[in-house]
């Protein structure tokens, strides 16, 4: 009996790895049916308060279609936008790749604090969610996600945004987007002039070997092959990169430094965050002073 459960303890041990593993990298809610927004009561990391409050006629949730090929069933991805539409053909507009985490809501607060970057609205910013998250058609999977990012990137450019008012800025599992955008600009519809990471994990196979005791190679447990620290290689354009140093689910030594010195444009700022975890970095380091950084290097 004894030798059995031996056996049968490594099996045991992978499959919950594995579920857990997965839910690391897509930790995506689809059992909403609206976005609450600032009514929303789950579960988020900041609470930015009544001083980035936006207006509802600066709100604006809406759908996109993704599908391809004639005949294709429609695929719709869900996005907020705030800022004036009609001012994407002359805003910078930030483009935002938000987390693993449930859906647009929990990243609310985040949109709303960008949103005030520099004065209310003096840049627009597109939130998306990616397929299987929140109220977006579809499974989570990696190509999916780039086909939804692009999704957004060919919404942006068809009400007028040109590539240099255009920043991407990913977050956690979102900087997968930004740095694949950056270092295959022939690949999407369009090149941001500036990118932001913050928290960016170095790769789908370093995610799994820090989180797993066993010796399996990435691919048993997700089907992901992102490589931020590969693909930041090739990327043409400034970066940002903000991490926390005390993370605990994206180690910044063993992520985000790999990926900050892989990085091989023009111009880079790094701002490790003593005493921020993984998603709090932006109340750690205070509102303020985190939106001067943003700003810092937009302007730069």
């Amino acid at each position: 009996m004894k030798t059995l459960i031996y056996l049968l303890l490594p099996l045991l041990v992978f499959t919950a790895c594995r579920k857990r593993l997965d839910s690391f990298l897509f930790g995506n809610d689809n059992s909403i049916t609206e976005y609450l927004l600032d009514n929303y009561t789950g579960r988020t990391t900041l609470d930015v308060g009544a001083a980035y409050h936006v207006e509802d006629s600066m709100t604006h949730v809406f759908q996109f279609d993704i599908s391809n090929g004639a005949g294709a069933q429609p695929f719709m991805i869900s996005a907020i936008y705030t800022g004036e539409i009609s001012r994407i053909a002359t805003d910078t507009v930030i483009l935002y790749c938000h987390g693993t985490a449930d859906h647009n809501d929990f990243y609310w607060p985040r949109q709303k604090l960008y949103s005030h970057l520099g004065g209310t609205h003096r840049y627009g910013v597109l939130m998306i969610d990616y397929p299987g998250f929140g109220l977006s058609d579809g499974s989570p999977t990696e190509e999916n996600m780039y086909q939804s990012v692009n999704g957004a990137l060919k919404w942006l450019k068809a009400n007028g945004l040109t590539n240099n008012r255009l920043v991407m800025f990913g977050f956690s599992l979102g900087t997968a987007s930004v740095c694949q955008v950056a270092g295959n600009p022939n690949d999407f519809e369009m090149q941001p002039s500036k990118i932001i990471l913050e928290a960016p994990f170095a790769s789908a196979e370093k995610m799994i070997q820090d989180a797993s005791v066993l010796g399996f190679p990435a691919s048993y447990f997700v089907s992901l092959k992102v490589d931020n620290a590969i693909e930041i290689k090739k990327a043409t354009v400034p970066l940002l990169w903000i991490h926390g140093k005390a993370d605990t689910f994206l180690a910044i030594d063993k992520h985000g430094e790999y990926v900050f010195a892989n990085y091989g444009g023009p111009s880079k700022t790094a701002v490790r965050v003593p005493g921020g975890d993984h998603e709090d970095t932006p109340f750690v380091m205070g509102y303020d002073a985190y939106l001067a950084a943003l700003l810092g290097f937009i302007l730069q």
